[in-house]
């Protein structure tokens, strides 16, 4: 069903990678989140207010706020999809991210307000007459919650959507805390047991629990979270790919929004070589990654001695050293200023964010180590870190090609 509606509603739906595209399939599933969410308030609150059930009416509200979070949702996607100005250059695609951190708290301010009324109705318990149609209003409501669940997920994985994947995780525990109040209108008709106040608190702590998920999943791309591993990946297989380019280091990605992807690398080409040959794949490099991948990249040009056979005797030396202080440390632009009374050995050593001994203990390690190979030599060292620890790899191996 979910492609069908796609098919009928969603213009070039195909299109997936144009932005446009992006924000007609954003806007469609925000539309049919406020008419769905409107249809299951209504419903409930009927019913809830017929039934003096806490419970129910806890849900029906629990649906107005999904209605209103849809409505957030379309106004995200509408306005994610302005294209770049003099204010934003970099566009405004983030406001996908900024509209489901506001969704998340309404969720979250949702949650403990019914949590505190459903106290209440522990405390100064209220007879609540339950009836079959208030059964059967809640099972069609966790089957229609059952759907929103597979088609937000189904849209959100096409379109790459982070809010749209949290809807789907809400919309699921959205089934769940229905069929829990399902389950305390059985328990209660079938023991006279009041349950309609816990079921209205677990109902509550469901909502409270989705809202600080998608606080934490909403705001990490706000804060400039680790790109994923498949990005990183790929980006240096292709870079590496080329003709030239002897190793990779200092891979930097920022994403503002779906489609709005930029970076930066360094890349080491041999110092022998035509700078004016350099340049050229450099340029290709960006102009490639620009055209195929949507990606904005920017190439750093390290130039590397690899014709003299001295410097890259003690780079070997050097890098064995290192593997055996710990095989995560890696080093890369490694130069070499020789002199008669001392010689400057300039690098660069990279270690995974959380490494165990602080940048200072690691600097003086490096030092002596140097100094056990020849007294002359002075380190000259900075210490990077890595946010994608199989990187290091990809580097090493890129070094040894010529």
């Amino acid at each position: 069903m979910t492609k069908l509606l796609i098919r009928l509603f969603v213009k070039s739906y195909k299109d997936v990678h144009l932005p446009e595209v992006r924000a007609r399939y954003g806007k469609f599933a925000g539309i049919v989140g406020i008419v769905t969410n409107l249809l299951l308030f209504l419903g409930k609150i009927i019913v809830g207010l017929l039934f003096n059930s806490v419970s129910i009416i806890a849900d029906a509200v629990n649906n107005l706020s999904d209605s209103a979070s849809s409505v957030i949702t379309l106004v995200g996607f509408k306005l994610s999809g302005k294209p770049a100005d003099a204010e934003h250059p970099y566009g405004h695609a983030r406001m996908e991210y900024i509209s489901g951190m506001i969704v998340s708290f309404l969720i979250l301010m949702l949650g403990l307000q019914l949590a505190g009324n459903s106290v209440q109705k522990i405390i100064n318990p209220e007879e609540a007459v339950f009836g079959v149609s208030a059964g059967i209003v809640l099972v069609l409501s966790a089957l229609m919650k059952g759907w929103q669940c597979l088609f937000y997920k189904k849209v959100g994985k096409i379109i790459s959507s982070p809010t749209l994947s949290a809807t789907a995780a809400d919309s699921l525990n959205d089934v769940f805390s229905t069929v829990a109040v399902l389950a305390g209108l059985i328990i209660t008709s079938l023991t006279g047991f009041n349950l309609d106040g816990y079921m209205g608190l677990v109902v509550a702590v469901f909502i409270i629990i989705t809202g600080v998920k998608v606080i934490i999943e909403t705001s990490n791309p706000l804060l400039g979270a680790a790109p994923p591993h498949e990005l990183v990946d790929h980006i240096c297989e292709k870079v590496l790919s080329y003709d030239g380019i002897l190793g990779i280091h200092d891979l930097v990605i920022h994403t503002y929004g779906a489609g709005r992807c930029f970076a930066s690398i360094h890349c080491e080409v041999s110092a022998s070589a035509d700078i004016m040959v350099s340049h050229d794949i450099v340029d290709t490099i960006e102009h490639d990654f620009l055209r195929e991948e949507n990606i904005h990249l920017v190439v750093h040009m390290d130039p590397i001695d690899v014709d003299n056979p001295r410097t890259m005797e003690l780079k070997r030396q050097v890098s064995e050293k290192l593997r055996e202080m710990d095989p995560q440390i890696t080093m890369h632009d490694f130069r070499v200023v020789w002199g008669h009374s001392h010689t400057n050995v300039i690098f660069d050593i990279c270690v995974p964010f959380g490494y165990g001994v602080s940048d200072e203990e690691m600097l003086r390690k490096v030092g002596e180590m140097l100094k056990e190979l020849d007294s002359k030599y002075c380190a000259v060292v900075t210490v990077d870190h890595d946010y994608v620890p199989n990187l290091e790899a990809k580097k090493e191996s890129g070094s040894n090609r010529k």
